[in-house]
C-alpha cells in the first residue's frame, strides 16, 4: 500500500480496519494519522467505527450459526467484490 503519497478518504476507510488492528506497516500508520491530523471527516469515521467494535464486542463469532457466519462472510465477499469493479 505505501507509495509514500498522502492517503485520500477512500484509501483510509479501505484502511481503517488494518489500523484499529496494528496491522499496518509503520510507513502506512504515518500515512494514515497524518490524514487523521487534517480530515474531521475520517476521524469522526474512526471514532464511528471504534464505537461499533465496542457496542458489537459482547458478540463473537463463535456464538454465531456456522450456516448464519458463512453467509454473512459470503456477503462481505461479494460488498467487497463489488466495491472493487
Amino acid at each position: 500500500m505505501s507509495d509514500g503519497g498522502e492517503l485520500t478518504c477512500q484509501e483510509l476507510v479501505e484502511l481503517v480496519t488494518d489500523y484499529l488492528e496494528g496491522a499496518l506497516s509503520a510507513d502506512d500508520r504515518h500515512r494514515f494519522e497524518a490524514h487523521l491530523d487534517g480530515c474531521g471527516g475520517c476521524r469522526a469515521y474512526l471514532d464511528q467505527m471504534r464505537e461499533t467494535i465496542l457496542a458489537a464486542g459482547g458478540a463473537a463469532g463463535a456464538d454465531l450459526d456456522p450456516a448464519m457466519r458463512q453467509r454473512l462472510m459470503d456477503s462481505f465477499r461479494d460488498w467487497r467484490s463489488s466495491r472493487d469493479v
